[in-house]
């Protein structure tokens, strides 16, 4: 360059300081800078030191014989436009200069007075200086230096507008040709145009461009104002078929080629908004895709079209990539949380093949374990039964690749059938059965102990890559901790269900009183185990007592307070205590186990004698009663708060019970979830029992059914298939108890009231051994008279009246002595030399069992037979 841009200040030094710092600063930027760029920063520069009005720069277009405007600075369009295009004819500063080669200085017109300077908008009024060809602002001048490059060819000129009367001062045209020196190195002259489409070079828009643009595989147009196309270089030419004759001067968008690709609205938005623009489009006539960038010029637009098939591809294949990864994460991630969830052997074998399979194209899975030193198959899935028969059928220290895995503790990744029958020819005779044609063998090592070992088969022949090989051997260590925390969890599992089962009713009793049958759901889903529990308890008189109960919560320690209460309501029935008073006792227990410790529980005594039914709760599910016509209903009863927070005496209710009715007992988790609410799941209850227990519509209508045509069991099955269906899933575990009651025939209960004093005794003995009689069982006559004569003698000794007999006739003979005093009999040790005090000794000699249990007006005292062998109890059927 004219100037040394490392050394700006060897320079001439008859330039000015100031002159100095431009050069230094257009040496600097020059080469950050692209497009007209430069040469606008050179003129910038030329007409800031100068004080000009403003400034040109002209480029030499000898093709068409013409100097063409590429840049301007500081002047009005309306003057420009007169300055745009001036021929080798015209007498302006430019061209003269060019022409002779040295500097020219065209001086403002003589008869023209001195006008104010342009205004801060670069523009004086329209009137000032009208448009034409080289026209000048009034009482302003112009000044022009030849662009010369190295070789001494003059490729355009620098121009400057003063307003000043006389030449420049040395200094001041010094910088000017050092400024046009500068600028020598960013233009070229233009080449002519070539008859050989390969080898056209044309001027950009008058421009001068580099050989790098006529060699470049991109496209490169530029277009007017108009859309004309002005400059395309040998790649653009051959994107639109044609040469440059015929391409240039044309409108882009009359071409056809052109015409689909969606250009002309991208050029659209770039000259709307005069920034760049581009987008991505197919080029009629050609495979792949283009990418087309316009931007905006002074003087129009260049449009950069470029083949990026190759990158499109390469991006579609990252981004499929990209996804792949992403799904592998987002399924690994899925596995993890899935794993750690999974509670169960089963649990962790269905996650594998859910999760583990589909991001790998897999399609079959095998996990086996050792359990107490055997091998056992966990799970399995896409493998044919056959297969998987045959596989469990031989030893698997007869596999060779298994043995291999086992004893050297690392996978095994065979890609294709080939591979597997030439490296272990010991499957060779079942491998085609599998259906896989690639195969990853794991091990499965837990706490650095190798628990057993899964295969993860391919319907495909598989390379497997790094990445595949690294994933599958992390996952087989996931699915190994997985396995050995549900080995562990399923045995202890199974031992607290076991557990639970022994502290649940084996069997209920066959008692005369109910039929009776049971139900336990236990939870799914892995919830721990429940605290649920039903019983069915004898008690004297023929009664009976059902209950039923929950304690809150789920695990181990509730189950065995479960256990402990069933006990404990067990040895305060045979207290014969009533509802209310044994569950304020059961309350009692409860509150010492702890705060933390609640439970609900009904407890109720049914009495086949009377065909009454006496219950308490404690914050449990009411009691429900199926008539013997089909109809459901709940007895009116405000349940107390549950055991452990109530505060007693409980509220004890009384109903009496047709015979055939059904009392129904259950606990919460089968009437409440999330998704229903008590109240609804009740009225669910009543109406599952009702359709349970609803004659088939073939029957005659005239005949009435006196009780449900469905036993205790079946009606049991019928409401939990209503209520809880197969495919739902419970998340509280659920009890349900339903006895049918039956009543003792009126003619094998009688009852009699019996006169104070000694007499008393000989009356009972009268009664009870006429009564017998007529029983037909004379045998047990002599027994009975000393069972009655001594409760009876009892009662008037240490008692008090009224005094009452009664005997039923049921499963055995029951005597029984009720008084008003509530003082507790109890046999004690008499001496030899006593004359009392055996008694009680001799009723228990004589009876089978005995007791006591107190009533609403005193207590009773009973003794049970066992009946003679043909006598039959007479119980209602």
């Amino acid at each position: 360059m004219g100037v040394d841009e490392q050394h700006p200040d060897s320079a001439d030094t008859r330039i000015t300081r100031s002159a100095r710092a431009r050069l230094r600063l257009m040496g600097s930027a020059g080469g950050q800078l692209s497009g007209t760029g430069p040469v606008r920063l050179a003129l910038g520069q030329a007409v800031a030191e100068l004080g000009a009005l403003g400034g040109m720069i002209h480029v030499c277009d000898p093709r068409q014989g013409v100097m063409r405007l590429v840049a301007s600075m500081g002047l009005p369009d309306n003057l420009v436009v007169g300055w745009e295009t001036l021929t080798d004819e015209d007498s302006a500063a430019p061209v003269s200069c060019v022409r002779y080669g040295s500097q020219v200085w065209t001086p403002p017109p003589p008869d023209v007075p001195h006008r104010a300077p342009l205004s801060s908008s670069g523009r004086s009024p329209q009137e000032d200086f009208p448009p034409g060809a080289g026209s000048l602002p009034p009482g302003s001048g112009v000044v022009s230096v030849p662009v010369i490059t190295a070789d001494g060819q003059s490729v355009g000129a620098l121009s400057a507008l003063v307003e000043v009367a006389d030449e420049l001062d040395d200094a001041q045209c010094e910088f000017l040709r050092m400024v046009a020196e500068w600028v020598a190195g960013y233009l070229r002259p233009a080449r002519p145009a070539a008859t050989d489409v390969e080898h056209e070079r044309q001027p950009l828009g008058g421009d001068v461009v580099g050989s790098a643009v006529w060699r470049m595989n991109d496209g490169l147009l530029a277009l007017d104002d108009q859309a004309r196309l002005t400059f395309a270089n040998p790649a653009a030419l051959k994107l639109l078929g044609a040469s440059a004759q015929e391409a240039l001067g044309t409108v882009l968008w009359d071409h056809p080629v052109v015409r689909d690709t969606g250009m002309a609205a991208c050029h659209g938005r770039a000259v709307t908004t005069q920034a760049p623009a581009g987008f991505d489009t197919r080029w009629p006539g050609r495979a792949g895709w283009y990418h087309a960038r316009f931007d905006p010029v002074p003087d129009g637009l260049v449009i950069h079209i470029a083949d990026i098939t190759e990158r499109r591809r390469e991006e579609a294949e990252h981004s499929t990539a990209q996804r792949t990864a992403a799904e592998r994460v987002m399924r690994m991630g899925e596995l993890t949380s899935a794993l750690a969830e999974a509670l169960t052997v089963q649990d962790v074998v269905k996650a594998v093949a859910d999760r583990v399979l589909p991001p790998f194209g897999a399609t079959g899975l095998i996990c086996q374990v050792i359990e107490d030193g055997q091998w056992r198959m966990v799970g399995s899935a896409g493998y044919p039964a056959e297969f998987l028969e045959t596989v469990q059928s031989i030893s698997v220290m007869e596999m060779s690749a298994i043995v291999e895995v086992l004893s050297s503790r690392s996978p095994i990744f065979l890609s294709t059938p080939q591979e597997y029958a030439e490296l272990h020819p010991d499957a060779v005779g079942y491998l085609h059965r599998s259906g896989m044609k690639a195969w990853a063998f794991l091990p499965l090592i837990a706490s650095d102990q190798q628990i057993g070992y899964c295969v993860v088969g391919f319907g495909q022949p598989r390379h497997f890559s790094e990445e595949d090989r690294s994933l599958l051997i992390a996952l087989s260590g996931l699915v190994a901790q997985a396995l050995e925390r549900a080995r562990l969890y399923d045995a202890e599992h199974t031992r607290a269900q076991e557990l639970q089962r022994g502290l649940l009713p084996h069997r209920l009793p066959v008692l005369p009183a109910v039929t009776a049958a049971a139900r336990y759901l236990p939870a799914a889903g892995g919830v721990q185990l429940g605290g649920d529990w039903y019983d069915l308890i004898p008690l004297s008189g023929e009664r009976v007592a059902l209950v039923i109960g929950d304690v809150m919560g789920h695990g181990l320690s509730e189950a065995v307070t479960m256990g402990r209460l069933r006990t404990a309501v067990h040895t305060l029935a045979d207290l014969e205590l009533p509802p209310d008073e044994l569950l304020a006792h059961l309350n009692d227990l409860v509150g010492d186990l702890g705060d933390d410790f609640y439970a609900t529980c009904l407890y109720t005594v049914y009495d086949p004698a009377t065909n009454l039914c006496c219950f308490a709760s404690a914050g449990h599910p009411p009691l429900a009663v199926l008539r013997p016509d089909g109809t459901a209903y709940f007895p009116p009863a405000d349940a107390d708060p549950p055991l452990g927070a109530a505060s007693p005496p409980f509220e004890m209710h009384e109903i009496e019970v047709p015979e055939g009715s059904h009392l129904v007992l259950y606990t919460d988790g089968l009437v409440e979830s999330s998704a229903v609410d008590i109240d609804k799941g009740m009225v669910r209850l009543a109406h599952a029992l009702t359709r349970a227990a609803s004659p088939p519509a073939d029957l005659s209508a005239d005949v009435c059914a006196p009780t449900p045509l469905h036993g205790p069991g079946q009606l049991c099955d019928s409401v939990i298939s209503a209520l809880v269906p197969e495919q739902a899933e419970t998340h509280d575990d659920a009890a349900l108890l339903i006895a049918r009651t039956r009543s003792i025939a009126p003619d094998r209960v009688v009852s009699w009231a019996l006169p104070d004093g000694p007499i008393a005794a000989a009356e009972a003995r009268h009664r009870a051994t006429e009564k017998l009689s007529t029983w037909g069982l004379d045998e047990l006559s002599m027994t009975t008279e000393l069972l009655v004569s001594e409760l009876v003698g009892n009662v008037v000794r240490h008692a008090k009246g009224p005094m009452r007999l009664r005997l039923l006739y049921g499963r055995t003979l029951i005597c029984e002595v009720s008084d008003g005093s509530l003082t507790t009999p109890r046999i004690r040790r008499a001496a030899e030399t006593d004359e009392g005090g055996r008694g009680l000794q001799l009723v228990s000699a004589l009876s089978d069992r005995w007791g006591m249990r107190f009533t609403a007006t005193g207590k009773c005292i009973w003794t049970e037979q066992a009946l003679p062998s043909p006598a039959r109890p007479a119980v209602a059927a």
